[in-house]
């Protein structure tokens, strides 16, 4: 097994140490990977990463790159899961966020995470909301939560742009191809730059301002790590009429 970029930063829990013994091994079995300037993901304090999402299996190899440079990445769960003693005691012992997700307005989610972010914690956050649904597989149009959370906290947004585990479990598929093994690149950015944003009254404008610098820098190195041009629109499901559930791709390759 290899040997982490950094040792860890923070303290993990049981089963967050029960998942790495289980899920490292089965990713290094069935993947190959590289991972392109690691070193500007922080070592500590609060940050939100933000990645391009091109499989279902996109928050276990963003865990691995996360893991591998000493931090330990947290999602937001349904609230509802914790409610299960048992799981409930794993996936908070795993640092996971529990979220009402049918607050208002997403204010459940939004809060929870600026919470976890003041507390110093890595935030793990697919802007596009769901699987891309590019025919390309290309990013699309982004939601505003990382921005949001961004412009609350003043926090560093680190951009990756990922390619690869879509060979492994293709996006709406649910047959995996894990033989022979698949190659996963992740290139890390620098923090996307939001000063100027920080500085003005929170406004629908500046948040959908942040939201575009975020994507295009997301978009910018998902091109390095395909060698390819994305579109110079992104594609919006929603101008698209694309439902949010379903499989928009004609093409299954699993």
């Amino acid at each position: 097994m290899k040997v982490r970029v950094r040792k860890l930063q923070e303290r993990r829990g049981w089963a967050f140490g029960f998942a790495v013994a289980i899920v490292k091994p089965a990713l290094l079995a069935t993947t190959t990977h590289e991972w392109i300037d690691g070193h500007k993901l922080p070592e500590t304090g609060g940050f939100v990463l933000v990645l391009n999402h091109v499989s279902h299996l996109d928050p276990l190899t963003a865990a691995h790159l996360v893991y591998d440079h000493g931090r330990i990445p947290h999602y937001l769960a349904k609230s509802g899961l914790f409610k299960n003693r048992a799981l409930g005691a794993f996936l908070r012992s795993a640092g996971q966020i529990p979220v009402e997700r049918m607050s208002r307005g997403a204010a459940g989610a939004f809060d929870a995470a600026v919470t976890a972010v003041r507390e110093g914690k890595c935030v793990v956050v697919y802007p596009e909301g769901t699987l891309t649904r590019d025919p390309d597989l290309w990013p699309m149009a982004g939601k505003s939560g990382a921005a949001r959370i961004a412009l609350e906290t003043g926090c560093p947004v680190i951009p990756v742009g990922q390619w690869g585990a879509h060979e492994i479990l293709y996006p709406y598929s649910t047959r995996p191809d894990l033989f022979p093994r698949k190659r996963i690149t992740m290139k890390v950015g620098d923090p996307v730059d939001l000063s100027d944003l920080l500085e003005q009254p929170l406004s629908a404008g500046a948040i959908q301002e942040a939201t575009n610098r975020i994507m295009a820098a997301i978009t910018s190195l998902v091109e390095d790590v395909r060698g390819g041009h994305a579109p110079a629109v992104r594609f919006d499901p929603r101008k698209a009429g694309i439902r949010p559930t379903g499989n928009p791709h004609k093409k299954d390759k699993a």
